[in-house]
């Protein structure tokens, strides 16, 4: 469910470290699987569901020109980022660099292109900032910086949408045990996010849970906007601003 969860690959050796797993861009797609076959939903389900949630509750009229997809993996949300927002400039942001790779051989264009999160602080100002599955993989005393950052690389106005999976759901624990570079992971409680966020300089607008049903259950979809707002979703995301000033839809 997670971009951050985006570098990695199958069969994970008790010894390796998180960062040596998402250096092993090449097998991610079947490491994540593991987990997600759960839902009976690949990665893809979950990327365009974000989005889709993401465009809908964004503040009126905020049209950003240039949107930071921060921790981006191999750049499978990048690419669809500029799809979504059209004439936007997409830049994906990584620690790892065999993801780096990847993401700028198969996803690299005009629209698109990716930078070591080392250079983030040097470009110019984001409108947007789009974040999954991330700070669950920054250890605890490191996450009020990653956040200052995106708070720096932001415009004032600016919005950042923080998406992270919800240890209050069952199935998102279960999920993330079947995936090697998630069991070790420490997740973030809503409120922790919300927190966070504060604490970077964001005022935090809206928390939004998505991917309550399971595909045995998909006839019950149509009511996930109806229950956004309960804490029951596989992940959740708080909106907030540098700044503030703007309403939420």
């Amino acid at each position: 469910m997670s971009d951050r969860s985006t570098t990695t690959g199958p069969a994970a050796r008790p010894e390796e470290s998180g960062e040596a797993l998402f250096d092993r861009a090449d097998e991610y797609d079947a490491m994540l699987q593991q987990g997600l076959k759960l839902s009976g939903e690949d990665k893809h389900f979950f990327i365009h569901g974000r989005l889709a949630d993401l465009k809908d509750h964004l503040p009126a009229a905020f049209e950003p020109r240039r949107i930071l997809d921060f921790g981006c993996g191999i750049g499978d949300t990048s690419v669809l980022l500029a799809q979504s927002f059209p004439g936007a400039r997409v830049v994906g942001a990584e620690t790892a660099e065999q993801a780096l790779v990847h993401a700028r051989r198969h996803h690299g264009s005009e629209a698109v292109s990716f930078v070591s999160v080392d250079e983030v602080a040097d470009l110019e100002p984001f409108d947007l900032a789009y974040v999954n599955g991330v700070f669950h993989h920054v250890p605890p005393p490191q996450r009020l910086r990653a956040a200052r950052l995106i708070h720096d690389a932001l415009r004032p106005g600016g919005c950042f949408a923080l998406f992270e999976n919800n240890p209050w759901n069952p199935g998102t624990r279960m999920v993330m045990r079947r995936i090697p570079f998630d069991r070790d992971a420490v997740t973030l409680t809503p409120p922790e996010s919300r927190a966070l966020l504060r604490s970077a300089g964001f005022a935090p607008l809206a928390t939004r849970y998505l991917f309550i049903f399971p595909r045995p259950l998909r006839a019950l979809r149509f009511t996930e906007a109806l229950l956004a707002r309960l804490p029951l979703g596989a992940q959740y995301w708080v909106l907030g601003t540098r700044g503030g000033g703007h309403g939420v839809g």
